[in-house]
This record gives C-alpha cells, structure tokens and sequence, in this order.
C-alpha cells in the first residue's frame, strides 16, 4: 500500500491513531490483564484507572443473593482495559467524551426496578488522569452522585448490547459484530439517491457500517421488547434518520428501510436509538486499512479477533510511516567552540560531560550575570524548558497516563533534575493542579455541576456563581441584568 500523504488522512483516523498510541499504553494492558487473569478484578480496573463505587454487600442487601451473583460473574470477566480501549471519546485529542453514564449489563427482574451496571466518566474540567468509575445504577437517585452532570445511563452510548467490546470471554465476537467486510456499505434505499443522500452518511469525518444496521437494529429492538418496528440513527448533531427494521416473516433475513409516514418529533424522540458502537465502523479497521497502525500495536484482544475476521489484513498490515524517535538521545552531542561535545546523564542528571565542573560553575555564575552561555549550556536549558520530547509528554498527560509521562521526563533530564520555569513545567504543573479538581469532583465537594441543571447551589460557591439569563429568569431580574444604564467607573 502507497504511504499516505498527512492531508490526505481524514482528521477523525489521526484522532484515533494518537488515542491508540497514548491513551492505552502497554504497561497498563500487561498488568490489568495480569490482576484479571489471577481473579483481581478491582486490583485490574485499578491498574485501569477505573474507580469502583460498588459494594456487593450493599448490593446482596438490597436486591438479594442472585443478583449480585451475576454482578460479581460480570465483574471478573470485566476487562477493564479492554473497555478503556472502546471507550466513546471526543476530537480533536481523543479525550474520553465527558460527562457520560454508560450501561454495561443490564440486570433486569420483571416488576422490579431496572438495575445496571454502569461506567461514568467525569465532566471536562474534572477530567484530569482520564479516570473512570464503575458504578450500579439503581433506576432512581439512589446511589447516583448529584453532582455528576448525567448520570443516567445514555441511550446513545451503552455497551449492554455490545459486551464484546469489555467481556474479555466474548472478546472473540468483535470478528462477527463489527462487519470487516462492509466497511463502507450501500445506504439503505431513501439514504442514497436523494439529495441530501450523499452527505448524510458519506461525510468525510465517519464511517458507517450499514451493513450490518438490520442485524443490530434486530437486537436493540429485541431487547427493548419489540420483535420489529422504528429506530432512529444519529448522522450528526441535528440530523436523524428514522428507518424500520422489516421483514416478510421470521424464517426471512431482516432489512432496514426509512419508515414511509413521517412521525411527529416527539413520537421520533421516543423511538429505539441505534447504539454509536452499532452505527459507526470500528476505527481499528479503518487504521489497519489506512496503514497507521499495525496488528502488533493494537490490544491483544482486538488483534486476536481481527485477525480471525480478515487474517491477511493483520498479518500483511503496512506499517505505519516511521517518524524521528524523539526518545532519549544519550550521549547528546553539541559543537561547542568548534568541538563536538558531548551531553549526558550523569549521576542522575543531564550535564555536560566534556566540560570541567569548576568551568561549568564559572560559566553558569557568568550567565547569571547576563553574559552568553556555552552551546552546551544551551542545549541542557533547551532540553529543560522545551525538549524534542514535549509532544509526547503532552499526549501521555492528555490521556491521563502520569507515569509514562514522568518516564520520559527522567530520561530526557535524569531523575534528579530540578526543572527550569519553561513549557515543560508549565505542562506539569497544569497536570498537578488539574488532578486536584478531580479529586474535588470524586470527593463531592463540587456542590453542583453546571451542567447539572435543576439542583440549587450551595456552599462557598454559591456566593459567587452568577446564574445565566434564560426563560426561567424573572423579568424583573432579567431587566435588570440586561440594562445598559449603568454607573461607569474608571473613566479619566
């Protein structure tokens, strides 16, 4: 396959190329798959970073012994690395989409409440380390945190109809359920052929895996109780398509075709939603048809079931365009007064090994008095503030994987470096800070989410939020916050 050209890939498969070189790293698959393999199922949704908000004695209480044998059978075939990895996320970093309640299993008794287990992501401004946490919702308030912004399970995203995509023993179905051989299928009659046919399902951020919408439609229908009927399908962020899952009868191979008699809004609004997991191809087809990925860099899990689905696509991939390894370089090596010297790690810090300590001293006291540093000197202060590495110590601290980061750090400077106010300490000290308004949020010390809606504040911050003007505003404070006749101050 030729090599491509960077303008030529479309936005959405470069998003999904940074995701699978950062946000799973390989340290963090070999020890959940490790502590899940010997039965430690909190142990490797901890190396996941995926915070657990269970407690199955509570659970055994609450809604009996059966129950809460199958949480627990769920728990430990649970891979929450694997889950991670298929996490719904948002362009252009690729940062797991915020603020979402997803539905892992659903555990529902006839004439009982719904239980499910569920994984929630944080709100944005609390997204720092990309942690997760796996909870059970209980169909009411009860054991949902107020302060999470939705903490209802989405019907857009839910992974109860997908569990191939977190059980690590169903991991094998990916090959069936993910439709490799259709990866850009023919639209249903109605989507195609119209006018606005082409860009509704042919746009340049997406794929769609129509063909296998029937056979998914066919299961979200069966578990909401309806054997056939309507279904919408989600293009973009105004735009449905309503279509219906039909056959002649039960012995034929069921279709998908747009529904003749348009529905009211609000009869569409409570149709059946075809699952994004569903409706969209997986991406690490679309990488390993493109060639920025190989079978060797994807999750084992992944791998093994796509290579059962096509064995010529994973095993002849093309490898991805090797670029510049802006890993360690050591010895550097710096022409310094028409000399090649040398750069190195030293007693567990990046210095100038072909200089003279009592030289160096000399030369760093003139620095401090405003005269120029040696070629050497600049090069360590450049690797400081704003090393070849810095891209990749953003995308590591970007997906939440501190300790990657941190590695490369110690190897670009050393561990026993002090670093220098630069780029570089900027983007850690914003990693720092940012974990602190997560552990906020995890603590529910954040009375109310903004984005929660409803709830009344209180707290310190009660003091100083400003509510915005809306149509429950009262006028007579909306006139007032709306006036232009204000005393102006400041003016000489």
């Amino acid at each position: 396959m030729a090599p491509h050209v960077a303008n030529d890939i479309p936005p959405h498969l470069l998003m999904w190329q940074r995701v699978r070189e950062y946000a799973v790293p390989p340290s963090m698959i070999e020890t959940a798959t490790a502590r899940r393999v010997a039965g430690d199922w909190a142990g490797a949704c901890a190396a996941a970073r995926i915070d657990v908000d269970l407690d199955l004695r509570a659970v055994r209480d609450r809604h009996g012994t059966d129950l809460v044998t199958r949480l627990r059978a769920d728990l430990r075939r649970l891979a929450p690395d694997l889950l991670r990895w298929h996490m719904p996320r948002i362009a252009p970093d690729g940062r797991l989409r915020p603020g979402l309640t997803l539905s892992l299993a659903d555990y529902g008794r006839h004439g009982a409440p719904p239980v499910r287990l569920v994984v929630r992501t944080p709100p944005a401004q609390a997204d720092a380390g990309q942690r997760m946490s796996l909870a059970l919702w209980e169909g009411s308030a009860n054991g949902a945190p107020g302060h999470h912004p939705h903490p209802h399970p989405d019907r857009r995203f839910r992974l109860d109809l997908h569990r191939h995509l977190w059980d690590a023993g169903r991991s094998g179905e990916l090959a069936r359920r993910c439709a490799p051989a259709g990866a850009r299928s023919t639209p249903p009659p109605g989507l195609s052929g119209t006018e606005d046919g082409p860009q509704r399902l042919t746009g340049h951020d997406s794929t769609w895996a129509v063909a296998s919408w029937a056979a998914e439609a066919e299961l979200l229908l069966r578990a909401e109780g309806r054997p056939r009927g309507a279904f919408t399908v989600r293009l973009g962020a105004r735009d449905r398509a309503v279509l219906e899952l039909v056959a002649p009868d039960d012995s034929h191979v069921p279709a998908v075709r747009p529904l003749r008699d348009p529905l009211p809004p609000q009869e569409t609004a409570a149709l059946p939603v075809l699952p994004e997991a569903a409706a969209r191809l997986l991406p690490d087809l679309e990488l390993l048809r493109s060639g920025l990925v190989t079978a060797g860099r994807l999750h084992p899990l992944v791998a093994a079931a796509l290579a059962t689905a096509d064995p010529d696509l994973v095993a002849a991939g093309p490898a991805p365009a090797a670029g510049p390894d802006p890993g360690l370089r050591d010895p550097h090596r710096v022409e310094c007064r028409g000399v090649i010297h040398r750069i190195a790690l030293r007693d567990g810090v990046l210095t100038a090994v072909d200089h003279d300590p009592a030289e160096l001293r000399r030369e760093e006291l003139l620095v401090a008095l405003g005269g120029p540093a040696l070629p050497c000197l600049r090069a360590i202060d450049a690797v400081h503030r704003e090393p070849e590495a810095l891209p990749a110590v953003r995308e590591r601290l970007r997906h939440g994987d501190v300790a990657g980061a941190l590695a490369v750090v110690e190897g670009l400077l050393g561990p026993a470096a002090v670093l220098r106010d630069g780029p570089l300490r900027e983007e850690l000290e914003s990693a720092a800070a940012r974990r602190v308004d997560h552990g906020l949020f995890r603590s529910g010390l954040v009375a109310v989410h903004p984005a929660a809606g409803g709830a009344s504040r209180t707290g310190p911050a009660a003091a100083d939020h400003r509510p915005r003007l809306d149509r429950h505003t009262p006028v007579v404070l909306r006139r007032k916050r709306s006036s232009r006749t204000r005393p102006r101050i400041g003016l000489s």
